[in-house]
């Protein structure tokens, strides 16, 4: 017997968890794999997703991570000579944090709230569950999605992602995108003395040393770096689904949907609607995250269009990043829409300008 039952406990389940025990319910989380678990993934908490981690109580100050002071692109343009343009986030910094401390940090502040933590129970079909409220946390094959009947989608596309760390110095304090046909290879310093290499891509036999190749300054930095860590690889996914309530059952992170893993934006969306969520639940009704999770999604997915876009167009990308790095201030007010802090109708007019400025590239 439990207010609130969550199947799955990764980072976006128990911050659902952490808001609903905050809200005052009792508390059960149950997933079949024990901690800390870990997952292919890009490992940078963007400024938002920070903010969200400090308004449900969470400390990370403490913990073992980077201070992220912004973006950096790295691309090439119409001769194929090399460029770079980068914008600091206007707000709070952003953190490199692992993803195997950052589940331990939550895991232990989750126990601290009181939350019921079942480790290796696999969940079943929630027969035998008595809960006010079921939570689907468990990711993109959810089977809480499944059974639920929430399954219908609007869009469902994919992409592969690979991921392992180098033990090197990082040598900016930037997310570092490299951008060529077909890939994108992310470098996000996670400690003083590690980086870690993520490599996003539709082909699913790339791996990250062959993907180092296309970027030779790149791969000259970490090619004598000892390996932190094995290769890891996943499935990135932009799926928006019809629906994530049906009676007492929501869907949250990436069981509810997600958006491709270019936007760096996963945890940064999940906590936000962890909190949703909770608030939804202490108000005792569900329409209320529905609604909320429309809203928290739609500048996520706006933002990963346009950099899908960017992906799929090589002449495009060929001509925006030079057009970026001759307008600089573009960038960073393309980086405020990205973090939530500029208004649509601003980017609008910034597209423009990018548009009016690759036109001379």
């Amino acid at each position: 017997m439990t207010d609130v039952f969550i199947v799955g406990g990764g980072p976006v389940g128990l911050a659902a968890a952490i808001a609903a025990r905050r809200k005052g319910f009792s508390v059960t989380v149950a997933d079949a794999s024990e901690p800390p678990i870990d997952k292919a993934c890009g490992e940078g908490l963007l400024p938002q997703g920070v903010a969200a981690a400090q308004a449900l109580g969470i400390n990370l100050t403490d913990i073992p991570s980077f201070p992220l002071r912004g973006i950096r692109f790295h691309g090439a343009n119409t001769h194929g000579l090399r460029t770079s343009v980068e914008a600091d986030f206007p707000t709070n910094r952003g953190m490199g944090i692992r993803r195997t401390v950052l589940h331990k940090a939550l895991v232990e502040h989750a126990a601290r709230e009181g939350i019921d933590l079942r480790w290796r129970t696999p969940s079943g079909d929630l027969s035998s569950v008595k809960a006010r409220w079921i939570i689907g946390a468990d990711g993109m094959n959810s089977g809480v999605r499944s059974l639920a009947g929430l399954s219908a989608t609007h869009r469902n596309t994919q992409r592969f992602g690979f991921r392992r760390h180098a033990g090197v110095a990082p040598w900016s304090n930037f997310v570092e995108i490299y951008w060529t046909q077909g890939l994108q290879v992310y470098v996000t310093p996670v400690a003083a003395d590690e980086v870690g290499i993520a490599v996003l891509t539709r082909n699913p036999k790339q791996r990250v040393d062959e993907a180092l190749g296309h970027f030779p300054d790149l791969a000259a930095r970490v090619r004598q770096a000892p390996s932190r860590s094995s290769e890891r690889g996943a499935v990135t996914v932009c799926r928006v689904l019809k629906q994530v309530t049906r009676g007492n059952t929501a869907l949250v992170g990436d069981a509810s949907g997600s958006v491709d893993a270019i936007t760096g934006e996963g945890l940064a969306l999940g906590f936000h609607q962890a909190m949703e969520l909770a608030e939804a639940m202490a108000r005792n009704d569900l329409s209320l995250y529905e609604t909320a999770h429309k809203r928290l999604a739609r500048r996520p997915h706006f933002m990963a269009n346009f950099m899908l876009t960017m992906d799929q167009r090589a002449w495009l990308r060929n001509r925006a990043i030079p057009a970026l790095a001759a307008r600089p201030e573009i960038f960073r007010r393309l980086l405020e829409m990205h973090v939530g802090a500029a208004n649509p109708p601003r980017f609008a007019v910034d597209c423009l300008a990018l548009g009016w400025q690759m036109l001379g590239v």
